[in-house]
């Protein structure tokens, strides 16, 4: 797995990752294979995500739904692909073993290695509260089940709690049992000067670095996290 320490700033680096937008195998089991009930809870997870993601990859396709309760489901599926985006690579970092590190060239290793230490541990703790948060939102939100219809409540917590679970054994197995390669990376370094140029120059420079890196949303990504929103 290659995981990319983006300068977002000066002193300011985000972990980033781009893999195939494809489903998580060990999410996907039958009905009957999905005994338990957090083996069901995850297989539902897993299905939401499919659904989201290709809402995500292809809006312009999809049906127009009808009512409040459609809309409602659009503006759902929008709101976990959003949540896809930003839990993916500690979700993926909870099944391996290593991983290459590309980091700017004008930062040592042991300084590349220490910021992600670093936010891996404050990611680790941010999970480990909201998991436990949603956990006791999700028992309390059973009050609910007396009410007809479906309990959109107890929806919402458990996908957070679930989502909240992958992100935390992320972040563990990254601070405790992935091994990291260190790979110094000239182009991450540009990234940095990019960021103080005017808009257009800074669009054209970010996409001519995404280009050489083969990083087909880092551009994206660069702007909504180095970018100030006005």
């Amino acid at each position: 797995m290659d995981v990319y320490l983006v300068p977002v700033g000066r002193d300011r680096h985000e972990l980033y990752c781009e893999v195939p937008d494809s489903p998580d195998d060990e999410m996907q089991e039958s009905e009957e294979q999905s005994r338990g009930f957090f083996k069901r809870l995850r297989h539902r997870f897993g299905e939401m995500l499919a659904e989201a993601e290709r809402e995500r990859r292809q809006p312009h396709t999809a049906k127009a739904e009808v009512g409040w309760a459609g809309r409602l489901k659009r503006q759902t599926l929008r709101w976990v692909a959003e949540s896809i985006a930003e839990q993916r690579l500690l979700w993926l970092l909870r099944k391996e073993t290593e991983a290459h590190l590309f980091y700017p060239h004008d930062l040592d290793k042991d300084a590349a290695m220490a910021i992600v230490r670093s936010q891996l541990g404050r990611d680790f703790d941010k999970h480990r509260f909201w998991m436990i948060v949603d956990t006791l939102g999700f028992i309390a939100s059973g009050l609910l089940a007396l009410v007809p219809g479906p309990n959109l409540l107890a929806y919402y917590f458990a996908f957070r709690m679930v989502g909240h679970y992958f992100s935390l054994r992320g972040a563990r197995q990254g601070l405790r049992f992935i091994t990291w390669h260190d790979v110094p990376c000239e182009p991450l370094t540009a990234l940095r000067a990019a960021i103080a140029l005017e808009p257009e120059l800074r669009g054209r420079s970010v996409r001519d670095i995404a280009s050489q890196l083969r990083l087909e949303n880092l551009a994206t990504f660069f702007e909504r996290t180095a970018i100030p929103t006005p």
